[in-house]
């Protein structure tokens, strides 16, 4: 398949900016990304590309006094797979609890959890700060005989780390089909049982019962939209929590939540980025 090549130029070109900027353009079908040393190198399908929405993405971009300029042209074929891999997916170390890597990494230090995902590039590899806050949340909490979904699953990070803790049973669902497909990989890669994935949004969710747990890393807009979906798939005290969205995004997160019986209970935050955690009373 052809791809395109863009190099997007930041200023300032911080770590910051460009993981701001990553988290865009995946959201609008960007599959793989690289360091520059103007910003920042991302790949998209020629098919998939939208120059509509990435040029509103730039206009309305959330980090102040930026400036981003880019260039496309069409990439050389090549083995997107490897090159994710050489370029972007390093293991990541949680002190010695948890450890995330491919199959292709070698020497990887030991730790309770090992998680074994092959991305092929789709969204979740624990590297940006709302999974990590989140993976860091389920490694303090008790998860045993739990239920948990986890909404927005990119490549079931989340829901392999949940069962891993003991719980009972995930739901993991994606509205992204090639999302989907990795998830059921990496779950088979760790020879998991107890997770269900589907493919779909928070409609899908009629029918499905009550969680002890809701995880939803996704964006500020579509968390605002399905608040009351997800309150309606939880119980006095089931929990919930909420990432991919800013710091400066959680007063009106948490006032959507409250109207719904949610109680605020922790906000977390790392380069800007948040993770807010709920209660339902």
């Amino acid at each position: 398949m052809k791809y395109l090549e863009f190099i997007f130029r930041t200023q300032p070109c911080t770590e910051t900016v460009n993981d701001v900027l990553t988290a865009l353009l995946a959201d609008a079908g960007f599959e793989s990304f690289t360091e520059h040393e103007a910003g920042l190198a991302a790949y998209v399908q020629a098919s998939m590309y939208d120059e509509a929405a990435v040029d509103n993405l730039l206009r309305d971009f959330p980090i102040a006094d930026t400036h981003i300029t880019y260039t496309k042209t069409e990439a050389e074929d090549r083995d997107w797979n490897e090159e994710w891999e050489r370029n972007y997916f390093k293991p990541i170390v949680i002190g010695d609890r948890c450890v995330v890597h491919g199959t292709f990494h070698k020497d990887v230090p030991k730790a309770d959890y090992d998680i074994v995902i092959n991305p092929q590039m789709a969204f979740g590899t624990g590297h940006h700060e709302t999974t990590g806050l989140i993976m860091n949340k389920l490694l303090d909490v008790d998860l045993t005989g739990k239920t948990v979904l986890d909404m927005g699953c990119g490549t079931a990070i989340l829901a392999i780390l949940a069962r891993m803790r003991g719980a009972k049973h995930c739901l993991a669902i994606d509205i992204d089909d090639w999302c989907v497909r990795n998830s059921l990989e990496n779950i088979a890669l760790n020879h998991m049982n107890g997770i269900t994935v589907k493919q779909g949004d928070a409609s899908i969710l009629e029918g499905e019962g009550e969680f002890d747990l809701i995880i939803a890393n996704i964006n500020r807009n579509i968390l605002l939209n399905d608040i009351p979906r997800y309150v309606r798939n939880m119980r006095r005290g089931s929990a919930l929590y909420l990432s991919g969205f800013y710091t400066n995004d959680i007063p009106v997160l948490e006032e959507m939540a409250e109207q719904y019986g949610l109680q605020p209970v922790q906000t977390v935050s790392k380069r800007k980025w948040a993770m807010a955690t709920f209660i339902r009373i």
